[in-house]
């Protein structure tokens, strides 16, 4: 079974930064690979809707795509070799305050979802 596991979240001051990872396993000999899947970042704030962050392409095309709240202070990247997966952030803001889920998505019906990382930005 595929497991994602986010890690590198916490506390940071407004205008810090961050570099969340996410660690991809279980992919059984046969199956699918990490390679294929496209990753998301993903971010839910208290009483809001989980919105999508950061994507990046699958089979190592390097296409990114942006939410317009994060350009330019945001990178996401993978490894496709370590089955990992990165987002780096800057320039924080406390409006970036939420829990971040790693996402990897093949199709409808083979996607997977980490448990979250805290990110809490505060003075």
């Amino acid at each position: 079974q595929v497991q994602l596991v986010e890690s590198g979240g916490g506390l940071v001051q407004p205008g810090g930064s961050l570099r969340l990872s996410c660690a991809a396993s279980g992919f059984a000999f046969g199956t699918n690979t990490f390679n294929e899947y496209t990753v998301n970042w993903y971010r839910q704030a208290p009483e809001k809707d989980r919105e999508l962050v950061a994507t990046i392409a699958s089979y190592g095309s390097g296409r990114t795509n942006y939410a317009d709240s994060v350009t330019s202070r945001f990178t996401i990247s993978r490894v496709n070799d370590k089955n990992m997966a990165y987002l780096q952030m800057n320039g924080l803001k406390p409006e970036n305050t939420a829990v971040y889920y790693c996402n990897i998505l093949l199709t409808i019906k083979h996607t997977y979802w980490g448990q979250g990382t805290q990110v809490t930005v505060s003075s």
